[in-house]
């Protein structure tokens, strides 16, 4: 009887230790983990600081990664100072090898190698820009900017306040946004006076500082009194107009007026940052590429940055307001 009873335990305890087990299996699994954070990687010719082209993408995602949460749920990467276009070509493969959802390679220079690398990784998003060609991949996305616009607005504002009748203009490739701005620049200066004066320089590159505070220094000598021009190397030509002392500084791709607070007129602001929510929407859904972009006055995408810290006369600032409606309802055109 007691051999019986011990048995019965026996038999009992087995049964509920293996009831308890499996139980116990079953909670630990592990639990689903947190969604994985999206990821962005962004490959640019100059710094992250330029006060320039880089400056404006960097910004946008930053405001994109407090928009979603945090590093937690956006993370995100970048290459600097990528001149060399075949490093920035190695670098743009290695972010897609490595997982990153998004690559971004931020110059116009950039184009030969999205075209090659994004076949490879075909569902990886990339955009490139500034350009509109998404060479027919579908993974594939390009952007550029309407710079003409506000090119065309600080040369009304440029014609407008310069105290001598001549400017000076310093550009670096004549391509892209570079030479767009430029032209708008040119057309709204003609706006207002069409035989004032304007003397353009093409540096040959954009990242060559010495050589653009050359040519800013040329115009200035020849009697200009308001400068412009583009490219993160434009920070020569700012330097130069402050050493002048009484020289005009328009400014575009991002605001410049803290590099010269006296003389810094406005500065056309690309946002990116409708562009960005728009391809991370669209990757959600299922959309990899396919689609151009254009920053515009009109969609926000291009703003203009009055700066405060230097007094606009109110009829010279109407009449740049002006030119800012007649942009955005089709009235002007900003280039010829």
């Amino acid at each position: 009887m007691k051999l019986t009873r011990i048995l019965m335990a026996f038999v009992l305890f087995a049964l509920i230790g293996a009831t308890a087990f499996a139980t116990g299996t079953k909670e630990a699994a592990p639990a689903t983990g947190a969604a994985k954070p999206l990821r962005i990687a962004v490959v640019m010719p100059s710094s992250t600081t330029d006060m320039a082209f880089s400056q404006s993408m960097w910004q946008a995602l930053q405001i994109i990664q407090k928009e979603m949460g945090g590093a937690s749920a956006l993370e995100l990467k970048y290459s600097e100072n990528m001149f060399i276009v075949p490093d920035a070509a190695a670098a743009l493969r290695d972010y897609a090898s490595q997982g990153f959802d998004i690559v971004i390679g931020h110059g116009s220079q950039y184009g030969s190698s999205i075209r090659e690398v994004a076949p490879d990784f075909p569902e990886t998003v990339f955009a490139w820009g500034t350009d509109v060609n998404n060479f027919g991949l579908k993974n594939v996305y390009a952007y550029t900017a309407a710079a003409e616009q506000g090119g065309y607005v600080n040369g009304v504002l440029a014609a407008l306040l310069t105290k001598t009748g001549r400017i000076g203009v310093t550009g670096p490739v004549e391509v892209g946004d570079a030479k767009t701005y430029i032209d708008g620049f040119v057309n709204g200066v003609a706006s207002v006076n069409k035989s004032m004066p304007i003397s353009k320089t093409w540096t040959g590159s954009f990242s060559d500082v010495a050589l653009m505070t050359a040519a800013a220094k040329t115009h200035i000598a020849n009697g200009a009194g308001a400068l412009t021009g583009s490219s993160q190397s434009v920070v020569g030509s700012i330097g130069a107009a402050k050493e002048a002392g009484n020289v005009l500084w328009f400014g575009t791709q991002a605001d410049q007026a803290s590099l010269a607070p006296n003389l810094t007129v406005a500065s056309q602001v690309y946002d990116w940052t409708g562009m960005l929510r728009d391809i991370i929407a669209n990757r959600k859904a299922g959309k990899l590429g396919g689609d151009a972009y254009i920053l515009t006055i009109a969609n926000g995408g291009l703003k203009i940055a009055f700066n405060p810290g230097f007094s606009i006369p109110a009829d010279v600032k109407a009449k740049a307001d002006a030119a800012i409606t007649g942009i955005k309802n089709g009235t002007i055109k900003a280039l010829p």
